[in-house]
């Protein structure tokens, strides 16, 4: 077989369309490449927005969060400063109650005491008139010419004292009778 002798024109022309293939094949690869990039490009962007609303809907919800402790803090501290106050009108109101108490223990303590000397000095002018009355009644049965002014009686401080004179005047009233029949 006979080999042809190629002609450089021919070599160069089919070096030309190696050259020119591969600048289309260079040209493709690098719109590929692009294409590629873009997609990755557009893929992160599409994930960034995602990651940025997920962040936003984080923030609003954290935020949301914030709001509702706050609330939910205000709300204790106007229970809590409402219990403070009804617990203070309860102890004014206790403390009035307890002056009060006080002041009408005091009066009748007083309107005791009163009562009290009162039927004291009834008492003790009651025995006096017993004691004068026995003295009258026993000097006129034994000396009837002889009336001397009667010795006023002490007073009596105690009311138990006075029980015990009462006694004994009982039987001196007695015998006072028998002598007067």
């Amino acid at each position: 077989m006979a080999t042809r002798k190629t002609k450089p024109t021919e070599i160069a022309q089919a070096a030309d369309h190696l050259g020119a293939a591969a600048q289309e094949m260079g040209t493709a690869l690098t719109h590929k490449m692009q294409a590629a990039g873009d997609a990755v490009a557009g893929s992160l962007a599409s994930t960034r927005k995602k990651v940025q609303k997920q962040r936003d809907k984080a923030r609003r919800s954290f935020s949301g969060l914030v709001k509702k402790a706050e609330a939910q803090l205000k709300k204790a501290q106007a229970r809590l400063k409402k219990a403070g106050d009804s617990a203070s009108k309860s102890i004014q109101a206790a403390e009035k109650k307890l002056a009060a108490t006080q002041r009408s223990a005091s009066k009748k303590l007083a309107q005791l005491q009163k009562a009290a000397e009162r039927q004291a000095k009834a008492l003790k002018k009651a025995v006096e008139q017993e004691a004068k009355v026995l003295k009258k009644a026993a000097g006129l049965g034994t000396r009837p010419a002889a009336k001397k002014a009667a010795p006023k009686a002490a007073p009596v401080k105690k009311v138990a004292a006075r029980k015990p004179a009462a006694k004994k005047a009982a039987p001196a009233r007695k015998a006072a009778r028998k002598r007067a029949k």
